[in-house]
C-alpha cells in the first residue's frame, strides 16, 4: 500500500483528502502543523506527502526543507497560494510538484501517482546492494551492516552515505553535498561535512585515522571508494 502524509490546518480540506484516498486504498497520515509533519514523517516514512504552505507553527518551505534534509519523498504542495515566485521558492526547496487551491481530487490522485512512479527505482538502474571489505549498504532497505550487525545511523548520516554511495568512485563536491543533504541554504557550511564524514567514519571504518571508503579531496568534496 502506498502511504500518504497530508499535512493541512484546515480540517474539511484534511478529511476530504483522508476520506477519498483511503477510498482508493491509500494509508493515510495527517498532521495539522509543521512540527508535527516531520515528526509523523520520521516515524511513518510516508511514499509521498501532500503539503500546505500556510501552516500555523512555520511556513511550509520550512517544513520541505527539514524533509529534504534526510529524505527524497515526492512532496506535493497544495496551496491557495498563486504568486509565481511562492512557487518558484517551494520548488527549488525541494517540492516535486505544485498543486493550487482550490483543486480537483482527479488531478490530485494523478500527480500523486506520477509522483510516486519517478521516485520508484527502476529495475537494473543501479545495484541497490553495496558491499565494502567492512559494511554493506542496501540502499532499497536503507540499512548499513558491519560484521553481521545493523549500524544504527540517524536520517542525516544515512542522507549523506546514500548520496556518496550512489555516486561511487567520482567525486562529490562540497556544494553538491551541502545542497542535497542540507538544501540549498547551507551550501557555504562545510563545517557540517566536516562532523558528518567523522561520525560516518567512525561507525563505518576500520581505521577512521586513515579512511579507505570515505575519502576527503581537500578544498574541493569527497569521494566514496568500494
Amino acid at each position: 500500500m502506498t502511504r500518504v502524509l497530508v499535512v493541512d490546518d484546515e480540517p474539511q480540506i484534511v478529511r476530504a483528502l483522508v476520506i477519498n484516498l483511503k477510498a482508493r486504498k491509500y494509508e493515510v497520515d495527517a498532521a495539522h502543523d509543521g512540527a508535527g509533519a516531520l515528526e509523523l514523517a520520521a516515524a511513518r516514512h510516508p511514499d509521498v506527502v501532500v503539503l500546505d504552505l500556510g501552516l500555523p507553527d512555520m511556513d511550509g518551505v520550512e517544513v520541505i526543507r527539514g524533509l529534504r534534509g534526510w529524505t527524497r519523498v515526492p512532496i506535493i504542495v497544495l496551496s491557495a497560494r498563486h504568486a509565481s515566485d511562492e512557487k518558484v521558492e517551494a520548488l527549488d526547496a525541494g517540492a516535486d510538484d505544485y498543486v493550487t487551491k482550490p483543486f480537483g481530487m482527479d488531478e490530485l490522485l494523478a500527480r500523486m501517482r506520477a509522483a510516486v512512479r519517478r521516485a520508484e527505482p527502476v529495475a537494473g538502474e543501479d545495484d541497490s546492494l553495496v558491499v565494502t571489505e567492512s559494511f554493506t549498504v542496501d540502499l532499497a532497505a536503507k540499512k548499513v551492516n558491519r560484521d553481521g550487525t545493523d549500524v544504527r545511523l540517524t536520517p542525516t548520516e544515512w542522507h549523506l552515505l546514500e548520496v556518496l554511495v550512489r555516486n561511487a568512485g567520482r567525486l562529490v563536491s562540497q556544494t553538491q553535498l551541502l545542497q542535497e543533504v542540507w538544501g540549498p541554504a547551507y551550501r557555504t557550511e562545510t563545517n557540517y561535512l566536516r562532523v558528518y564524514l567523522a561520525q560516518l567514519r567512525r561507525k563505518l571504518e576500520r581505521d577512521p585515522s586513515h579512511p579507505r571508503h570515505f575519502i576527503t579531496e581537500p578544498g574541493m568534496g569527497y569521494r566514496f571508494e568500494s
